[in-house]
């Protein structure tokens, strides 16, 4: 059944790229920087032993530290009538929304999170997102009372029009994590790019 539902996002979500982020005419004064370092874009040079998978939950809290993100609920997120994953709307750019067609964070499979970098109000619940680095963590609190802690193995930053769909939903055999937002300097009101992140389960300590 995972492999179904990994196939179906990349059927209909071909073009699954975070669309709505954008500040109007221009940047607020206070937003910062839409970009990812180019050493965090590198990936960890070995990747952490892979954890036990959790039984399925949904998310209802997420935590990154490193950006100052504590948001929840979490917003349930499915598919636009285009066939391209929906994003929260603007009234909700203060939270992060989960792909829920997809696996729960915590279960085998690429769970997925999004999140606005901004949008024409100012800068919203990712704004932070170029202080996350490589090893650092993510913590997701789930409805069964659990939570998943995740490590940051990868970040990345891709043009929309070059959105890496294999990469970003396909099966995996270990519990992962993507969240995406957007980022790159504003062209027309819009920014052009993704900001992906690639996180592993961290193993629960006994």
């Amino acid at each position: 059944m995972r492999y179904r539902l990994a196939v179906a996002a990349l059927t209909l979500a071909a073009a699954a790229s975070l669309t709505a982020c954008g500040s109007g005419s221009g940047p607020a004064a206070s937003t910062p920087p839409a970009h990812i370092a180019a050493t965090a874009s590198a990936p960890a040079k070995a990747r952490p032993a892979a954890a036990a998978p959790m039984a399925r939950s949904k998310p209802v809290r997420v935590r990154v530290p490193a950006a100052g993100v504590d948001t929840g609920p979490v917003l349930d997120l499915g598919l636009a009538a285009d066939g391209t994953v929906e994003v929260p709307s603007v009234a909700d750019a203060d939270r992060i929304g989960w792909y829920g067609k997809g696996v729960t964070p915590g279960e085998t499979g690429p769970a997925v999170l999004i999140g606005h970098f901004d949008t024409e109000k100012g800068p919203a619940v990712l704004k932070n997102v170029s202080r996350i680095k490589p090893g650092d963590e993510i913590t997701v609190g789930r409805a069964d009372g659990t939570t998943a802690v995740f490590r940051v193995r990868e970040l990345e930053q891709v043009a929309k029009k070059a959105f890496p769909t294999q990469k970003v939903y396909r099966d995996t055999t270990r519990p992962e994590l993507r969240l995406i937002t957007c980022g790159g300097d504003l062209v027309d009101g819009h920014r052009p790019d993704n900001i992906i992140l690639y996180a592993d389960l961290v193993p629960q300590v006994a």
